[in-house]
């Protein structure tokens, strides 16, 4: 199983990078996938989280600015980024997630984003 993200680097702020996230191995229709980011010095926290139904939920820092979504024929999940601020200067993770009996979850390398003032 494979989660590869991309799309990250360096951003000025006010800037609008969209993050991808490809799947191998698994079929995400049934996952809910989120983002999750990592700052220096802090600890990992949820950005954006969908479900399988396709009901978005965000923290309140990127509600309004940020868009999750999910293309299941393609096996991908997206992160559409706005307005980006330089707080925003995290490494982002790609997430899946599904519980049934057992807890199933599978996570990206990760990607940086920098946004610069």
């Amino acid at each position: 199983v494979q989660l590869v993200g991309s799309g990250g680097g360096l951003v000025q702020a006010g800037g609008s990078p969209r993050l991808s996230c490809a799947a191998s191995g698994i079929i995400l229709g049934i996952y809910r996938l989120a983002w999750f980011r990592q700052a220096p010095g802090k600890q990992r926290e949820l950005v954006a989280s969908i479900t399988s139904g396709g009901s978005a939920n965000y923290a309140d820092s990127v509600k309004g600015r940020f868009t999750i979504s999910r293309d299941n024929a393609k096996n991908t999940l997206s992160l559409q980024m706005n307005s980006l601020k330089p707080e925003d200067t995290a490494v982002y993770y790609c997430n899946a997630a599904y519980s049934d009996y057992d807890l199933m979850e599978y996570w990206g390398q990760g990607t940086q984003v920098t946004v610069s003032s």
